[in-house]
């Protein structure tokens, strides 16, 4: 990131500092936004990705102490952490400086300033922000791409990073068709066990009866189809990872079971009274939420505690914004190869009906429409009339007021009408009670 692509508010009760910065910065930076009251200072930061924020110290003329710098310092913080702030005061005092630092500021500027000083200061602060999202790209190589650039999936690669090449247990948390095994893939496939087995078990789909089976192994008439010693899930993996997905949906006795053999670190294949050394790296997943699984009467909390060292949340698709497009690109590009046609672009009719649909099926429904549409499709360019979304999925529950601000609910409305008009925009805005024009507006103010 460069100091070109920076965002900034300027924060000061004097409109002689708030004009000198504006007029220094107007051709630095992408956008200057000045502000002489600290009270607007909430609203401008929930409404705006700021880069940097410069801050005054003192608003009060009277009492020059910095408090109040201080004060609006740990509101910016609440509001969003990841923002930088400079603190920018007339008293260069050591003290109040070292405090603001403590208290989350970035850097500390004494009035009047050195406009070489400050400016170096900013590219700095961009410098360090360009590396940290450098740092935190998806750094994984699996067997299927993991794909990403919002912020909630940067989360997830930020995390995966630092807990990959740890020995820790992995409770992989989301709803189905969110990608769980790709997760699972790339925490071994980046781990010091990558060069060993990675086994993958539904334990979710296994009777009682082939339960110990599956995952312990049995000698050679152990019961009547037993013709043969087979090693067990467990055994195969010893070295590398097991990944147990759909672990919530063990029963009781099966989760005792699994307990003592986690506890042990070794099995004992059926027909046999010999117990066997493993060494595994284990990854659950599952798509119940953890509070479901602290439920004493369907999950144990012991066993809880053995798998969940570190539990890593999925988003939905439906809370990962501009992924939804890279994603559909990605497939495109795919099935297009596989089925020899294309190359394909997407009408904007295509992308805008794409983002109003919930995808209750995630990823995997995501895959599966667009497979569809390069199958189904005549022409070069997908239009909105190539989506078929299936009626498999329940969906979800696209106008849920968790975020009640008024620019969130207006872009959801909108998103919800031109899926139910399946991408038309003169019957949305009709439906909308607004013009094809004024719709238009709204499309480009939320980047639809």
């Amino acid at each position: 990131m460069q100091l070109k692509d920076a965002k900034i508010l300027v924060i000061d009760d004097d409109e002689d500092v708030l004009t000198a910065l504006r007029l220094l910065l107007k051709s630095l930076v992408k956008e200057v936004v000045i502000e002489k009251r600290p009270h607007n200072i909430v609203s401008l930061v929930q409404n705006n990705n700021f880069d940097i924020i410069i801050l005054d110290m003192n608003f009060n003329g009277l009492v020059n102490t910095g408090n109040e710098g201080i004060f609006w310092l740990n509101k910016i913080k609440e509001t969003n952490p990841a923002v930088d702030v400079i603190l920018i005061t007339a008293y260069g005092d050591i003290d109040l400086a070292i405090r603001s630092l403590k208290e989350g500021a970035a850097d500390f500027l004494v009035k009047p300033w050195k406009n070489d000083k400050l400016v170096s200061c900013l590219e700095d602060l961009m410098g360090r922000k360009k590396k940290k999202r450098t740092e935190r790209q998806q750094p994984f190589v699996a067997g299927n791409k993991l794909l990403g650039e919002s912020e909630v999936m940067q989360e997830v690669f930020f995390k995966l990073k630092k807990v990959a090449p740890t020995e820790a247990n992995i409770l992989i948390l989301g709803e189905n068709g969110t990608g769980k095994d790709l997760i699972a893939k790339a925490l071994h496939d980046n781990s010091h066990r990558k060069n060993k087995p990675f086994v993958k078990v539904d334990v979710g789909a296994l009777t009682s009866s082939l339960f110990e089976s599956e995952l312990f192994g049995y000698k050679k008439g152990a019961f009547t189809d037993a013709r043969e010693d087979r090693r067990g899930r467990f055994e195969a993996a010893s070295g590398g990872t097991l990944f147990l997905d759909e672990i919530g949906n063990i029963s009781i006795q099966q989760q005792a079971r699994l307990l003592t053999v986690l506890q042990n670190r070794q099995i004992t294949p059926l027909g046999s009274n010999e117990s066997i050394p493993v060494d595994i790296r284990l990854i659950c997943a599952t798509n119940l939420e953890i509070s479901q699984l602290a439920d004493e009467n369907k999950f144990r909390r012991d066993l809880i505690y053995r798998i969940n060292t570190v539990d890593i949340t999925v988003p939905p698709l439906r809370a990962r914004g501009s992924d939804i497009t890279l994603l559909a690109r990605h497939f495109v590009e795919v099935y297009a190869e596989k089925y020899s046609k294309g190359p394909f672009t997407l009408d904007k009719s295509f992308i805008l009906k794409m983002k109003a649909h919930s995808f209750p099926g995630n990823v995997r429904e995501l895959q599966y429409v667009i497979e569809r549409a390069v199958i189904m499709t005549e022409d070069d360019m997908l239009t909105e009339k190539d989506l078929v979304f299936s009626a498999i999925e329940k969906p979800a529950d696209t106008f849920a007021f968790n975020d009640m601000k008024l620019d969130t609910i207006e872009k959801k409305a909108i998103l919800t009408v031109i899926e139910k008009n399946n991408g038309n925009i003169s019957k949305s805005a009709r439906e909308l009670g607004i013009t094809r024009t004024a719709l238009y507006r709204r499309l480009e103010k939320y980047d639809l």
